[in-house]
């Protein structure tokens, strides 16, 4: 089974940072021991409360630093591990096709969001320490130790840690003791549980309250009345029942649903799902297991249903990463059914069925090979979304972002026009296309874009910053520096304001203040190469010369094609008659950037002083033409 995790996922050991995965991974508080306390005790250090798997980035990223192939490692081990772990519990419980469904969970496609999007670590980790609580918990039932409820409860509390919807467990486990027995007992079921209940309850609430004061689930897409949300819950069971058995299509962003109480056959969804159910209650008798495993799968899925508010509803109801731990109920009603239908053919037939069984782990297998291959990069990922999902506004912006960060801007202009056609009042798409257009030098019209972000959303940080940048080109100084501690009240972990703030206090001539700015922004990303450069100019003029030779030579390890960098440390050891050394930095530096005049002279009068004048003067003639 590891053999073939590894394979089916093996386009995603190289895939890159997608989405929200820099936000977690390279954020500033995985960078110092102050940022593990944030973690832990900050609500809004991170994007979601989840501390445990903010640790374990925070650990990786000693480990591993920027470098997404660890995170993708380890990611897949913890998947591994959770597909064993299911198949030992049901061994535990002694129910067919243990090991069958073990491996369907493992190479299922619907999986591989949760598996190659390193933000869902939360989904891996927390469905092992979930799966070792319930394993603990049965054990317990079936020895009555101490030691193994308290193991099972400081499991589950690992879980609600890593995600809430772990806090679904005690449900399952009570689903599991009236499958077992056919009834419920308080003194013997139902008491041990009231701990978990309490946790489960609390975590969850606590959960909700920060998805829509924090994380921004609430407002005008948010607002749903309870019919409407039964109909997204209908709707949603049948989605993720379908995406189970036709694992098909499968995408990054599904289309939003248009939900309304006034459209009859939204009504069919719920309606069949509760029939389905009344008809299992009526035979549960004689069949209690697909009564349980039906309950297990919608009971899991119940956080993220329609009744409680998670940000990702602004752009899709439905996500694949939402039904991992659920899909287990489903697939072990199957892997338990085909078990039991293997028992009762003859012997001579039950090779058909193992082959047969094979096929559909093979077919699976192909499946997720090829899923892993939309995670490889942003670009491809949302080059498939569009393909499936061509209203996905969310795609367009992001495409584009990405784009724009590699300069085609041309493409990425009219994906950002597209977002804003699918959806006006988007703040992030505003704040693209003033990103474009002021690339282009149409300086008007990206500011009245970035105001326009800021109408919509008056916290948006990195609006404040392009605004303030732009502010700055024009030379409207002081109101650049408003817009830049705007930005750093909605986000002081923001390295690139810090040292914008900066560029704009030494335009003002401030520059003590430009100076504290400017180690905020090493502090908070000390691969910054510019903001070293820049203190380096600073202390040159303070005549503290050692220190700026530290920082400009910092400067061209973490950029070695920063010519201006290279020209001011060739500057400072000429001044300090290293003389050699200098000549080699100005070389490099009229290397990379061959036009450059200042550079010229620079080396022509180093070379003249260690009198190598006919070097020296072979220079000139390209800065000094004669008449």
């Amino acid at each position: 089974m590891l053999a073939a995790v590894v394979v089916v996922y093996r386009p995603a050991w190289n895939g890159g940072f997608l989405w929200d995965d820099r936000a977690h991974v390279t954020h500033p508080d995985l960078r110092s021991w102050h940022g593990l306390t944030r973690i832990w005790f900050d609500l809004e250090a991170t994007q979601q409360y989840y501390p445990l798997v903010h640790t374990a980035f925070w650990v990786q990223h000693r480990l591993w630093g920027d470098t997404p192939l660890g995170y993708h490692l380890v990611n897949i081990l913890l998947h591994f591990v959770a597909a064993v772990m299911a198949a030992l519990t049901l061994r535990q419980l002694s129910i067919p096709g243990a090991y069958l469904v073990g491996a369907v969970f493992a190479l299922h496609p619907v999986h591989v969001e949760s598996v190659a999007w390193i933000t869902e670590l939360k989904n891996t980790v927390s469905a092992v320490f979930y799966l070792g609580a319930a394993m603990a918990y049965l054990r317990f039932n079936q020895k009555s130790e101490t030691r193994l409820y308290l193991v099972a409860l400081t499991l589950f509390v690992l879980a609600l840690c890593s995600k809430t919807v772990t806090a679904t467990l005690p449900v399952a486990l009570l689903l599991i003791r009236w499958w077992q027995r056919g009834r419920l007992s308080w003194r013997r079921d139902v008491a041990p549980l009231v701990p978990f209940f309490v946790l489960g309850a609390g975590a969850g609430l606590f959960t909700a309250w920060v998805e829509r004061k924090l994380i921004g689930a609430e407002g005008a897409a948010f607002d749903l009345t309870i019919v409407e949300r039964g109909l997204i819950a209908g709707r949603a069971t049948w989605f993720y029942l379908v995406t189970l058995f036709w694992p098909t299509n499968l995408t990054f962003i599904y289309p939003r649903w248009h939900i309304s109480q006034a459209v009859w056959w939204q009504y069919l969804y719920p309606t069949a799902a509760l029939l389905v159910l009344a008809v299992l209650w009526i035979v549960r008798r004689r069949w209690r297991g697909p009564l349980a495993g039906v309950l297990f799968f919608v009971g899991t899925l119940f956080p993220a249903l329609g009744f409680f508010n998670v940000y990702p509803f602004l752009f899709s109801f439905v996500a694949d990463h939402f039904q991992y731990l659920a899909s287990l109920g489903m697939i072990t009603l199957a892997g338990a059914g085909i078990a039991r239908i293997l028992e009762r053919w003859r012997l001579w037939c039950r090779p058909f069925g193992y082959a047969l069984c094979l096929a559909v782990l093979s077919t699976l297998a192909v499946l997720t090979w090829k899923q892993s291959h939309l995670y490889a990069d942003v670009e491809t990922l949302y080059r498939a979304t569009i393909r499936s999902n061509p209203e996905c506004w969310m795609a367009y912006n992001n495409l584009a972002g990405s784009l724009i960060a590699r300069g085609a801007t041309d493409e990425a202009r009219g994906l950002v026009q597209r977002a804003l056609k699918l959806k006006p009042d988007y703040p992030e798409a505003h704040n693209n296309l003033g990103l474009v257009l002021g690339s282009r030098g149409q300086v008007d019209e990206a500011i009245a874009h970035y105001e326009k972000a800021l109408d919509l959303r008056p916290t948006y940080a990195e609006a404040h910053n392009n605004l303030g940048f732009a502010l700055a080109g024009r030379g409207e100084i002081d109101q650049a520096i408003v817009h830049y501690q705007q930005a750093l009240e909605s986000d002081a972990g923001y390295a690139g304001v810090h040292y914008n703030l900066a560029m704009a206090l030494i335009a003002r001539g401030d520059v003590d203040q430009a100076v504290a700015h400017l180690r905020k922004a090493l502090e908070l990303g000390p691969e910054y190469a510019e903001a070293h450069n820049s203190l380096g100019i600073i202390l040159v003029n303070r005549r503290r010369v050692h220190e700026a030779v530290v920082h400009f030579q910092k400067a061209v390890e973490l950029r070695p094609q920063y010519a201006e960098a290279h020209n001011n440390l060739g500057i400072v050891l000429a001044r300090s008659g290293r003389v050699d050394e200098a000549i080699a930095h100005f070389r490099k530096a009229l290397e990379i950037n061959p036009a450059s005049t200042e550079v010229r002279n620079n080396l022509g009068m180093a070379l003249a002083i260690r009198r190598r004048v006919d070097d020296a003067t072979a220079p000139y003639p390209q800065t000094l033409p004669t008449k």
